[in-house]
């Protein structure tokens, strides 16, 4: 029997479930932390690692990037955080954390609902990031950058975004520190997600469809391909070139570099607080995978243990069949951007060329991973598992009946990940704790689930061709 009619009469057992019965041994279903538990540092997995990540590359000279290469893009304060490989732990500016009490600490959610439907003795709790005023865990980072970027006089940025909860965040974080911001939206979730975009202008952000005629970068892949519904990789050039040519201006980035996932691992932090308050430790930690922030949010500080204490925890993360740049690219040097304005970044990666499907995993659809997690996958501390769209959307609707939240589909690609898991442990009859990062809702996304619901959304797998004519170029740079 396919997994679809699997999901199928789990869906039925979920809707006989809800009618709803008190579940009897029911204990607490919530660990929540006070506003004092919020972490007052955060953690530099970079330092703990045996084999350091690859220092990026400058693109022009191909000798190693210092600091000063990067502060014409970056934040000054960013561009150390991001070559820092020696210090385990950095402060949290007080600042930072006053904008984090909005929102946090987050939720630790024990899925009941979702055991019971799938009938399995393992115990499966989720970190509820999606209660951010902004839906996401993006805004983590957010909040950050957009302070030092005040703190140094910056007056404007630029970003990219994919699905949206990138740009929203940033939006949310750029009005609070009194910053004005210009989001380059993917064309194709630009007309996919209005509501995305409509926040991001609620907060007084300016929005671009991207590519756009705004660039040059823009212009040239429009020129090249009029119909080209766009990429990450191709925002990305379009925020970078109009940071470095506009003045007081620098770029931000949501994704894949190393200060980005630095400062998502309060997510983890706090996570390993609350699996404590409920006596339990993760036997798997699974997130899903765009270019790495959430995923390295719930799992460095985890890592952590296994690096220094000999945990035996499996990492897993999970990338949709349509974009698998960690479980069918290459390990290479390639620029993060479609235009080669960024520096060159040793990666797994599909190739900075790689035209994503019109598909709805939004913010999973970037070509390339960052270079810590790369490392790690080839040190073998993680693993990834590829999920086709459809059984993402079956998943987040199994959990939305369970759990009672519609998550977005980006987050799906973990809900299904997780459900494999828990599957095997029935199977085996095997108890296992696992743990996996709900980095967003889907309240705003609700046109991929009428499309779902409608059957008009299809699988996509790259063909082998596909991806070996697309990494070709790529290694040619080698």
């Amino acid at each position: 029997m396919g997994f679809g009619f699997k999901y199928f009469s789990l869906t039925l057992q979920v809707n006989r479930l809800y009618t709803h019965k008190p579940i009897d041994d029911m204990e607490t279903k919530k660990f929540l932390l006070s506003e004092k538990d919020i972490p007052t540092q955060w953690y530099n997995i970079a330092a703990d690692m045996i084999n350091k990540p690859a220092v990026p590359l400058h693109p022009g000279t191909r000798k190693p990037l210092t600091a000063e290469d990067l502060s014409p893009i970056f934040a000054e304060e960013l561009c150390r955080q991001e070559l820092n490989f020696t210090d385990r732990f950095i402060e949290i500016p007080e600042e930072v954390r006053d904008v984090y009490r909005n929102y946090r600490p987050t939720p630790l959610v024990r899925a009941y609902g979702l055991e019971k439907a799938l009938d399995t003795p393992a115990h499966i709790y989720f970190k509820n990031e999606s209660v951010s005023p902004v839906g996401s865990h993006k805004l983590n980072s957010a909040i950050a950058q957009a302070y030092y970027c005040k703190q140094q006089g910056i007056t404007n940025i630029t970003t990219e975004t994919g699905a949206g909860q990138w740009g929203a965040a940033m939006s949310y974080a750029a009005r609070f520190f009194g910053l004005e911001l210009a989001v380059y939206m993917v064309k194709i979730s630009y007309e996919q997600k209005p509501y995305r975009r409509s926040i991001m202008q609620s907060y007084g952000a300016t929005v671009v469809a991207s590519p756009s005629m705004s660039t040059r970068a823009g212009k040239n892949i429009i020129t090249r391909n009029p119909n080209y519904q766009g990429s990450l990789g191709t925002a990305i050039s379009e925020a970078i070139e109009l940071a470095t040519s506009t003045e007081n201006c620098r770029y931000v980035l949501g994704s894949v570099l190393n200060h980005v996932s630095l400062h998502q691992t309060i997510i983890g932090q706090e996570a390993k607080k609350q699996m404590e308050m409920a006596g339990e430790y993760p036997d798997v930690v699974i997130a899903c995978f765009g270019g790495g922030s959430n995923f390295s949010g719930i799992a460095f500080p985890f890592m952590s243990d296994s690096i220094n204490m000999g945990k035996k925890t499996r990492f897993v993360a999970a990338e949709p069949a349509s974009c698998p740049k960690l479980t069918r690219g290459r390990m290479l040097y390639d620029f993060g951007d479609e235009a080669g304005y960024t520096p060159l970044l040793k990666m797994y990666t599909l190739g900075h060329n790689f035209s994503p499907a019109h598909i709805h995993a939004g913010g999973l659809r970037y070509h390339g991973a960052g270079t810590i997690v790369s490392q790690l996958m080839e040190d073998k501390m993680m693993e990834a598992i590829d999920i086709k769209q459809l059984e993402s959307f079956e998943a987040a609707l199994l959990f939305a009946k369970a759990e009672g939240i519609i998550p977005a589909p980006e987050s799906s690609h973990a809900i299904a990940a997780t459900i494999r898991e828990a599957q095997k442990c029935k199977e085996e009859g095997v108890q296992k704790t696992l743990l996996f990062n709900l980095s967003g809702h889907g309240l705003i996304d609700m046109t991929a689930y009428d499309s779902y619901l409608a059957g008009d959304l299809k699988n996509f797998v790259l063909s082998q061709e596909e991806i070996d004519n697309n990494l070709s170029e790529i290694i040619k740079m080698q």
